[in-house]
């Protein structure tokens, strides 16, 4: 039995007269052609949208827009590697009609436009919005770490900074002592010669130059770290498995699982992105209510509080962050606000009322809190199970907790909102990193990193799209 054999190499073929006849009617390259030439790209921002009247003539921006939306979808985004298709892929020769940009030119293409990417992915939401692929009703909010341009090693904290110095400042003096020292005294012990001596102590001194330099700029930006390589970058904890790199943010519908929003942000927690995603998810939906789902790391009560007045309800699992319960007292989620009296009860039907307004400092901010204490507690028999203090217990409460009590009888009445936040958000980012390879980005900077994730979302939706109404219905929506 022999095998299936090819055709000779030197057997004459007939090709198609035409490129066009190779790409069937159904090709997704069908739409991104379409999709691109649709768009003002100079309204979007895009620089050199219209030709200049003297000097070399270059690529067309559109034509650039297409190759890179072609790479993310097909999980090509390094800039020589799309130069490479260009010459070979055959898909790439007939949406390119044939032109071969060069790596540095794609390059720069996608770092000068940096800004007007994000405006692209708002284009194809809209588009979205016309085939009617948004419910408009519950949007899931959720965060994922991808890895920067920057390694661990370059990374730097206060604490690991105020270390090191620490550790230069003992070795010196450690120097120094062996300086002072005769080869009388130990003459067996081998030792470096004072010249020698002198040269590390000179390279460790500039050493704690930067680092006291480092510390100095952080003291003045108010950050908390500092990376050397990709300066907006930070680290994250380990849990995360990305030790250096962006918190990337996104707004899922819960209809068919697209994207509505997306950023990124180099904030290490997710604390502080609610309002603002569900904000601009209720924008870009174009409705007046709108339920929001996120996990326990997005309560914070001015976010929810922020997403009320904007007509946003929001769904957010309360994260029990007592002291008291750890160490097996009661802790505060065992009292009970009146917001009538504005007091609370404690478990044993005592009162705690409000005394004053203060602050406190939280992950190296300072926010205001309301105080609220026992009246009785010095007589109360059940006081060694509540406070370990002399004083009588204490109780804190934010000015915008009251939005938290709201949410918390939402969702009572709702439970199963909150099963369905892992469903809606949590696959897209799976897809993203690993099926579309966007495990790590490749520029350095903020506003270049909110590209590439806008690139990569914008593949992930349009994939998602031709698979649920195909080519033709999204070519004949952009009419």
């Amino acid at each position: 039995m022999s095998y299936i054999t090819g055709v000779s190499r030197g057997q004459v073929v007939l090709f198609p007269e035409s490129i066009d006849d190779y790409i069937s009617e159904d090709n997704p390259l069908r739409f991104i052609d379409a999709f691109v030439e649709h768009m003002d790209l100079h309204k979007l921002g895009f620089i050199r949208a219209e030709p200049a009247k003297t000097g070399r003539p270059g690529y067309e921006p559109k034509d650039l827009l297409k190759l890179y939306i072609y790479g993310y979808k097909n999980r090509i985004t390094s800039s020589r590697r799309l130069e490479q298709e260009t010459h070979r892929n055959m898909e790439v020769v007939w949406l390119l009609r044939r032109l071969r940009p060069d790596f540095k030119t794609l390059s720069d293409f996608r770092k000068d436009n940096v800004k007007a990417f994000k405006s692209v992915f708002r284009q194809f939401t809209l588009l979205c919005n016309v085939l009617d692929l948004f419910s408009g009703e519950l949007v899931a909010i959720d965060g994922t770490k991808i890895k920067g341009v920057n390694n661990i090693s370059r990374n730097y904290s206060k604490p690991l900074l105020q270390e090191k110095l620490k550790e230069i400042n003992r070795r010196i003096d450690a120097y120094l002592k062996d300086i002072e020292e005769t080869d009388e005294r130990e003459p067996d012990r081998p030792r470096l010669t004072a010249v020698a001596l002198k040269e590390k102590i000179n390279g460790l001194e500039a050493k704690k130059g930067e680092y006291k330099n480092m510390l100095e700029a952080m003291e003045q930006s108010g950050e908390t770290q500092i990376s050397l390589t990709d300066s907006d970058s930070r680290s994250f904890p380990k849990k995360f498995g990305v030790p250096v790199g962006y918190n990337a943010q996104a707004a899922v519908d819960e209809k068919h699982h697209l994207i509505v929003e997306q950023e990124v942000t180099n904030a290490v927690t997710d604390i502080d992105q609610l309002s603002a995603m569900a904000i601009k998810s209720k924008e870009a939906l174009g409705v007046e209510r709108l339920k929001v789902v996120a996990d326990a790391g997005y309560c914070n009560a001015k976010e929810i509080k922020a997403c009320e007045e904007a007509g946003i309800e929001t769904y957010t699992p309360k994260i029990n962050t007592s002291n008291s319960t750890k160490k097996g007292l009661y802790g505060k989620e065992q009292f009970t606000y009146d917001a009538t009296n504005n007091c609370y009860h404690c478990p044993a039907g005592k009162k705690l009322s409000y005394r004053f307004e203060g602050y406190e400092k939280r992950r190296d901010k300072q926010r205001s809190v309301l105080y609220y204490v026992g009246e009785s507690c010095q007589r109360c028999e059940q006081k060694p199970l509540c406070t370990e203090s002399k004083d009588p217990r204490r109780i804190t409460r934010c000015p915008e907790e009251d939005a938290i009590d709201r949410m918390q009888a939402r969702m009572k009445q709702h439970p199963e909102i909150i099963k369905k936040r892992k469903q809606i958000v949590e696959h897209p980012f799976g897809t993203i990193k690993f099926w579309n390879h966007q495990n790590a980005f490749l520029m350095k900077g903020l506003e270049k990193v909110r590209a590439e994730f806008s690139l990569s979302t914008l593949a992930y939706n349009m994939k998602r799209v031709i698979n649920i109404v195909g080519v033709e219905k999204m070519i004949e929506a952009l009419v």
